[in-house]
């Protein structure tokens, strides 16, 4: 495992790496506690997973305009929004939102890294 690999399975928090087309990439061991699902049953699907469906539209608005601006709403800040788990429950987490980009700058996808805000 590259040192960077270790790094970031180690964080405590979930950390989620969604492509340009919204498909989930990378989720982390810590997402799997959190929402339930383990990574091989999300890797490769949307993120509709973990969106309730009424904050899903708003999410797709917020994703597109940032992919195609190259930059987030939140400028790095986190916010707390609503989130499903596996089993159906809710849960409120804090998420902070980063564009990821390749050397020429074009985007490539969306990483969020957060933990569940206790109420």
């Amino acid at each position: 495992m590259a040192p960077y690999q270790a790094i970031v399975e180690q964080a405590i928090d979930a950390m989620i790496f969604v492509d340009r087309d919204g498909l989930i990439r990378v989720w982390k061991r810590a997402a799997e506690t959190l929402f339930g699902f383990a990574a091989a049953e999300v890797l490769g699907t949307s993120v509709d997973v973990i969106i309730p469906e009424r904050l899903r539209a708003a999410h797709w608005r917020g994703f597109h305009a940032a992919i195609d601006s190259g930059r987030t709403k939140s400028g790095g800040r986190a916010t707390v929004t609503r989130s499903l788990r596996k089993d159906g429950g809710k849960l409120y987490v804090e998420l902070s939102f980063g564009l990821v980009t390749d050397p020429a700058g074009a985007v490539l996808g969306a990483l969020a890294i957060g933990r569940e805000k206790p109420a």
